[in-house]
C-alpha cells in the first residue's frame, strides 16, 4: 500500500501539441480539498518544468501555460540544460 497523497487532476490536464511538439500539461491539487493548483509540463523527453507558485484556480494555471507557450514556444519546455522552474 502506498502512502502517497491522492491528487485531483484538472480537466485542463492532458497532451498539448503545436508545431510537431507534444507536451503533457499536468494541473493538480490534493484530492478532496479546495487548495491551490500546481502545474507541471512534461516534455516527450521527460524534461519536467514546474511552477514554484501555486495557482488559485486550474483555469489560472491553464492560462499561464498558454501564455508561456505563446511567448516562448513549446521548444522552451524541451531544454534540459537547467531545470526549468517558473
Amino acid at each position: 500500500m502506498s502512502n502517497a497523497p491522492k491528487t485531483e487532476h484538472s480537466e485542463f490536464s492532458g497532451e498539448f501539441e503545436d508545431d510537431g511538439i507534444t507536451v503533457l500539461v499536468d494541473i493538480f491539487r490534493p484530492a478532496g480539498t479546495n487548495g491551490d493548483w500546481t502545474m507541471e509540463v512534461i516534455s516527450q523527453t521527460e524534461v519536467v518544468t514546474s511552477w514554484e507558485e501555486p495557482f488559485a484556480t486550474d483555469n489560472d494555471a491553464w492560462q499561464e501555460f498558454l501564455a508561456t507557450a505563446e511567448r516562448d514556444g513549446l521548444k522552451s519546455f524541451l531544454e534540459d540544460s537547467d531545470p526549468s522552474v517558473h
